[in-house]
């Protein structure tokens, strides 16, 4: 009777979670929490049954189930990891699951270098639907000084290039068992993460546009910003392979969490080659360039 639920296969099936259903629960108290924090912001009303829901409260009620979801799911993730739960099968898929995350990710980018090439490739109709202040006809737009690519925005590059290089160092090490090097090309990779953030904040606070006014400073800042948020979570991502690191939680033959980590990292890569050249380089040619 033993031998006929012995498991006899690759797959894993894994034990009720409450993962799913929380999750669910903390998107939607998080995307109806930001329609009221945006009420709140301009001074609105949100009332539901006679409640009102115009604050920042709900939003980071949201918040905080979303992480305690991820903090706990990644957690079991881990535990069945070292249980041995993940087989061979069950390691494909979870490849398989990263490597369809990283599509929808560059689908993303996608819809935000369209909306900039669509606003550059056609600035009268752009211009004029957007109804700004600025003028022209040409790109960028009349009245518009550019940041000069060859200044902080090259900086990146070189340390993007560089996190590149000490990840793929950290994973070379991984494959090799050694330990050493898998924490130092880690520790590396993170504090250049948090440099390229850094040196970001600054270009931002000294930019000579602004979000609102312009078409050219709005599709400017929706597609460096939202790679930045992703510079930031692959920061993250990368952190926590150093505190596993540390932990010893990675062998040479499992070590899934941080090649996933690994690829988004490679990801942002490429993804910020493609702004440097086609937003900083093309997207301001020929257009005055703020002085500093």
């Amino acid at each position: 009777m033993a031998d006929a639920h012995q498991k006899n296969h690759d797959y894993h099936i894994i034990d009720p979670s409450p993962w799913p259903i929380l999750a669910s629960f903390g998107a939607f108290i998080m995307a109806l929490g930001g329609v009221c924090y945006m009420r709140y912001l301009n001074g609105g009303s949100f009332k539901f049954a006679g409640v009102e829901l115009a604050n920042p409260w709900l939003f980071y009620i949201g918040l905080v189930v979303v992480l305690y979801v991820m903090y706990g799911w990644w957690a079991d993730t881990v535990k069945e990891a070292h249980e041995g739960a993940h087989t061979r099968v069950v390691s494909l898929h979870l490849r398989y699951g990263m490597i369809m995350f990283i599509a929808s990710e560059v689908m993303f980018f996608v819809a935000w270098f369209w909306a900039y090439f669509d606003a550059s490739l056609y600035p009268n109709e752009a211009i004029q639907a957007s109804r700004l202040a600025y003028t022209g006809g040409v790109w960028p737009p009349k009245g518009i000084e550019v940041l000069d690519p060859w200044h902080l925005p090259i900086y990146n590059t070189v340390i993007l290039l560089l996190s590149g290089t000490t990840v793929t160092w950290a994973h070379h090490a991984l494959l090799h068992n050694d330990r050493k090097g898998l924490v130092q090309g880690l520790t590396l990779t993170v504090l250049l993460g948090i440099f390229f953030s850094a040196v970001q904040a600054y270009e931002y606070a000294h930019a000579p546009f602004a979000f609102k006014n312009s078409i050219y400073g709005a599709t400017f800042f929706m597609a460096t910003g939202f790679h930045g948020f992703h510079v930031l979570v692959g920061t993250i991502f990368l952190a926590v392979c150093l505190l596993r690191a540390l932990r010893g939680d990675f062998t040479p033959k499992q070590h899934f969490g941080f090649e996933a980590a690994a690829w988004y990292w490679h990801f942002v890569d490429v993804v910020w080659l493609f702004l440097f050249f086609c937003i900083y380089v093309w997207g301001g040619w020929g257009a005055p360039v703020a002085a500093g």
